[in-house]
């Protein structure tokens, strides 16, 4: 499936375009306008990046701030380490624990989602765009349906008008 995502000015224009486009028989259930007063990122299918990799850390941070804690457990106790000698042998067993849970919630993050949040893509400026009251019309369909869209829609010189390909 392809898709062509226009982000246009207003409502008027975004309707506009939305009329030349049935007019030169791309058929209205292959097209969709975003915005206020029609669907909303959600309602389409634009996933907030945020949320799936907040959930995604929590998920993997649950199981590996546990288990990070006994092996720094395990490994305090393998190595024999006394880093802090006020703390006597199982302070340093329990201190071992705790760099272990802050090794694993590092790594919950960073392979969690962490870049997720970093690097989202352009899922993000879409939704800021459509928050600052632009309008985004989403043509899906094939290669082709996809041509004869972007040439309808260079006439109303949109702000951005990408093209994408989904993978299966």
């Amino acid at each position: 499936m392809n898709y062509l995502v226009a982000v246009l000015r207003d409502r008027i224009e975004a309707e506009s375009a939305y009329s030349d486009l049935e007019r030169k028989g791309i058929p209205l259930s292959q097209m969709s306008i975003l915005g206020r007063g029609y669907k909303s990122a959600d309602e389409f299918g634009l996933l907030d990046p945020y949320d799936s990799a907040w959930k995604q850390i929590r998920l993997m941070a649950t199981w590996l701030i546990p288990f990070g804690f006994g092996a720094g457990v395990i490994f305090s106790i393998i190595s024999g380490l006394q880093t802090f000698a006020w703390a006597g042998e199982w302070g340093n067993h329990a201190v071992g624990g705790v760099l272990g849970a802050i090794a694993a919630s590092m790594g919950s993050i960073f392979v969690g989602g962490g870049a997720g949040i970093i690097l989202s893509g352009d899922v993000v400026p879409y939704r800021n765009r459509i928050n600052a009251g632009k309008y985004l019309l989403v043509v899906q369909g094939t290669a082709q349906l996809v041509r004869e869209s972007t040439t309808v829609l260079r006439k109303y010189t949109p702000e951005t008008l990408q093209g994408y390909e989904e993978r299966g």
